[in-house]
């Protein structure tokens, strides 16, 4: 079984459904939309397996940044 969609697309397998993800299982990101790091936090969310959005990410330059977890 696939981990993520990238997995799902090289094996053929076109109608794969990741597994839904909690919020808090992945962290928000405060970078900015259509920025390098925002992207490349989409990617590593892919990559991953994870939802692409996040209900805290931001989302503008007026959004406060996200309460992100801190490791125990």
């Amino acid at each position: 079984m696939p981990r993520s969609v990238l997995e799902a697309i090289k094996l053929g397998l076109w109608e794969f459904e990741p597994t839904e993800v909690a919020e808090d299982e992945f962290d928000a990101t405060g970078a900015m939309p259509g920025t390098k790091d925002k992207l490349e936090v989409l990617a590593d969310r892919v990559q991953d397996g994870l939802p692409l959005w996040h209900s805290e990410d931001r989302e503008d330059l007026d959004d406060p940044l996200p309460r992100i977890r801190l490791p125990r």
